[in-house]
């Protein structure tokens, strides 16, 4: 943890010196192991989290214990949008897609430097577009694509979150991140490893080809990218 900066979130990066000298001496590092569920549906929130070196997702759990990721949320944004949009919760379930760390601001000091209608708050309302952006395109990705595209989307997707071109990911939760049958996910990741472009073993990923992933992945990738692009400063870019 001695090499954790906050600097290594995007957001937090772009914020101009008089800003981080009063908001960086209130972050506190955290750690983010796989699977821990940093809120549920409904709860009030009481910090919001810019991750550094983990991924997590964002998901909507129906009645009856089925799920499906409606964003991913890495370095390039922040966790707990709702506290800063008025709502206080939401009725999404947080949880660690990839372990790794994190920096937390309490809700009362974001809040007050929110309403100074500085530099942090233009840069939270832009990422929250993005952010928007990224769940209607899942929406839209989920109901007219294939398995094959969404697992191409879903790799780069959090490919762009990481240091590398690894990922420790069993099939069975990416089903469950899609909100599609394993069995689907197998299919699909089978068909990338035979062509070459990711190896597979035991819940470890590694993409061998990211432009092969790229050219089979549906357009809703590049959408959402772009997007990130526009709305962000260069160094935030996904």
């Amino acid at each position: 943890m001695t090499d954790l900066k906050p600097e290594q979130n995007n957001l937090l990066a772009n914020l101009p010196e008089s800003v981080r000298e009063r908001v960086f001496p209130h972050l506190e590092s955290v750690s983010m192991p796989l699977g821990h569920i940093l809120y549920e549906s409904g709860t009030k929130l009481r910090n919001l989290y810019f991750p550094t070196t983990s991924i997590v997702s964002l998901i909507y759990v129906m009645n009856d214990g089925a799920s499906a990721e409606i964003a991913v949320v890495g370095k390039e944004g922040a966790l707990g949008i709702s506290l800063f949009m008025g709502g206080e919760t939401t009725p999404s379930r947080a949880v660690v897609q990839s372990a790794g760390y994190a920096f937390r601001l309490n809700a009362s000091l974001l809040i007050d430097e929110f309403n100074l209608s500085g530099p942090l708050m233009h840069l939270l309302l832009r990422y929250t577009q993005a952010l928007i952006t990224q769940m209607s395109q899942t929406a839209v990705c989920n109901r007219h694509h294939t398995v094959h595209q969404q697992l191409c989307r879903w790799l780069l997707m959090s490919l762009d979150r990481l240091p590398s071109n690894e990922l420790m990911m069993t099939q069975e939760l990416i089903a469950n991140m899609l909100g599609v049958r394993r069995e689907g996910v197998t299919e699909a990741a089978g068909k990338l490893q035979r062509q070459g472009l990711i190896l597979y073993n035991r819940g470890h990923i590694t993409v061998l080809d990211r432009p092969g992933l790229e050219a089979q992945s549906c357009e809703c990738y590049k959408v959402v990218k772009t997007e990130y692009d526009r709305l962000l400063p260069a160094t935030l870019a996904v």
